[in-house]
């Protein structure tokens, strides 16, 4: 095999094969400014409510207010992505961002700000992001030729990640400059009417599938599946309890406010430091893909995850903070990807929108259940101690996962057939 400039620029090439694609651009551009908005309004509602209350317990409602939604409502949104049309679909969820960025916008400029008001539009958010998740992954598939499958799951990640670590930056440095966050959901908002823009230029037709019957044993058949598909049960479930465990993302503005005496700017670049990881982490598995010892590879990077979770929990230093953030984001990549890459290639498309509502509630119980978590802990133990459990417990997981799961140790390449 050659090893020159030819081959060089042959694999290049493969690597940006997903920006071909019109159509993935656009869906892309879309996401990005969504998750834009997303992060933006994060930063601002965390620093808002922590502001007012001064308890660690209400950070972790912020993430449970916008969790319990989804439980409720995933065997429906799952049911709905795999019954309707998913483009027509992701363009109202577009639009019930935009609303609930509005709605907080407007409490906010009511003056004295309330918490119970907050909490129900997190709750709406909740809504839209239990429809928003399984549609827009059940569409990334038709987006790009099969072959081309798996680098579009890193370039989509990569994309995803550039947004996490812009939002949180642009959401700090306004809250900080504008004293509040009233232009924070300003910019939000705006945000999410780009991205209406840019999902309305998808194509409207989409490919024939077989659509499910409208009844519960359809629903829950996205269940059955991933129970008898024991490879992505124990992908998405390490997932679950290491992120659950080792989350630290909702104790941020008490380490900004508190422990590193810093302000709503160090808030928005701690908060963008793991999508700064994960960013340059996905881009490099963009160009070198995970070829082989796929599924060793993640074990040993959710790990990674824990330990460096706890080196952030012991941290006094911004500096060693924010690196250790980074390593969190890079190593949790690993995970995401061999995670979303698994489901898709695994799962028949007539039932991605069901087998990606379950993954997208163990993603939700990961990330704001793990949120609210972590603000118990904090409010029983304290930060640090809340923290460095957390590292500790993902490590743990991790190797129960490895012997539970052998399944997980044996995938090798990541590959995806033609449909």
């Amino acid at each position: 095999m050659s090893n020159g400039p030819a081959a060089q620029t042959e694999t290049t090439i493969d690597a940006r094969a997903a920006f071909r694609y019109p159509a993935f651009l656009k869906f892309q551009a879309a996401r990005f400014f969504i998750v834009v908005a997303t992060e933006m309004q994060a930063v601002a509602v965390g620093w808002q409510v922590y502001e007012i209350t001064k308890r660690p317990l209400d950070l972790g409602l912020v993430g449970l207010a916008q969790f319990l939604p989804g439980i409720v409502l995933f065997l429906v949104s799952g049911h709905v992505a795999d019954r309707f049309n998913r483009r027509n679909l992701l363009i109202l969820c577009d639009v019930g961002f935009a609303t609930c960025f509005v709605l907080l916008l407007a409490i906010t400029l009511r003056g004295a700000v309330s918490i119970a008001a907050v909490f129900a539009v997190l709750v709406l958010l909740g809504v839209v992001r239990s429809f928003n998740g399984p549609v827009s992954r059940a569409m990334l598939p038709h987006l790009v030729a099969p072959e081309h499958f798996a680098g579009s799951v890193a370039w989509a990640s990569s994309i995803f990640q550039a947004a996490t670590i812009l939002g949180p930056i642009l959401g700090g440095l306004i809250y900080a400059f504008a004293r509040g966050p009233v232009a924070v959901y300003v910019c939000a908002a705006l945000a999410a009417g780009v991205a209406i823009a840019l999902t309305l230029q998808l194509p409207a037709q989409e490919k024939e599938r077989a659509r499910p019957a409208a009844n519960l044993s359809t629903v829950f058949e996205g269940f059955r599946y991933i129970w008898r598909e024991k490879l992505i049960l124990g992908a998405i479930s390490l997932d679950l309890f290491a992120v659950l465990l080792g989350g630290a993302v909702a104790l941020l503005p008490v380490y900004a406010r508190e422990i590193l005496n810093a302000g709503p700017w160090a808030l928005g670049i701690l908060r963008s430091a793991p999508g700064v990881g994960a960013g340059i982490m996905a881009i490099a598995i963009a160009h070198r893909p995970l070829k082989n010892r796929a599924g060793a590879t993640m074990l040993w990077c959710v790990a990674a995850f824990g330990l460096c979770t706890v080196i952030f929990g012991v941290s006094r230093s911004f500096a060693i903070s924010l690196a250790a953030l980074f390593l969190v984001g890079a190593t949790d990549m690993v995970s995401v990807i061999v995670r979303a890459t698994l489901i898709q290639v695994k799962t028949p498309d007539e039932m991605r929108g069901r087998v990606n509502a379950v993954d997208m509630i163990f993603i939700g119980a990961s990330n704001e259940l793990g949120q609210f978590e972590s603000g118990i802990t904090a409010q029983w133990f304290g930060a640090v101690p809340a923290v460095i459990l957390g590292g500790i417990g993902a490590i743990v997981v991790t190797g129960l996962w490895a012997w539970m799961f052998p399944q997980l140790r044996k995938v090798n390449e990541l590959t995806m057939e033609n449909e």
